[in-house]
């Protein structure tokens, strides 16, 4: 038996949630919800709000219980996220975000790969992608 077979990580089947660590929750919130429009799934505290997105959650969080890292300084992403929609949303979305002020770091375009994505920020500066296949 190799390594990698006798590994209790092995076992992983899903990503179950992601945490971004925020700098300024208000806006972090504002955003997910008045421009994503991510519906509230719960809110265990003032420093810690879920959102359901599929099958995955979604939370923000202040840093603190386990992570005491000082913040991502500001202009530099922490993560990039990827939340696949149908072709037709890509624009649709690049749409939604123009209305509500948020510049746009790469258009809509088809890629050579064969996805349609749409580049963008959230307000502490993570790296936002929507795309579709095509």
């Amino acid at each position: 038996m190799t390594d990698q077979q006798a590994s209790p990580f092995n076992s992983i089947r899903s990503v179950d949630y992601t945490v971004i660590l925020v700098r300024d929750m208000a806006a972090m919130r504002r955003f997910y919800e008045d421009v994503l429009r991510f519906p509230l799934t719960r809110e265990l505290s003032a420093g810690w709000i879920e959102y359901q997105i599929g099958s995955v959650t979604l939370a923000l969080s202040r840093p603190g219980r386990t992570a005491k890292d000082a913040p991502t300084p500001k202009g530099s992403a922490s993560l990039q996220l990827a939340f696949k929609v149908d072709v037709d949303d890509v624009d649709r979305c690049a749409e939604e975000l123009l209305r509500h002020g948020v510049e746009l770091l790469e258009p809509p375009t088809n890629q050579p790969f064969g996805h349609r994505t749409l580049f963008f920020r959230d307000p502490d500066g993570n790296l936002l992608e929507v795309y579709a296949e095509i």
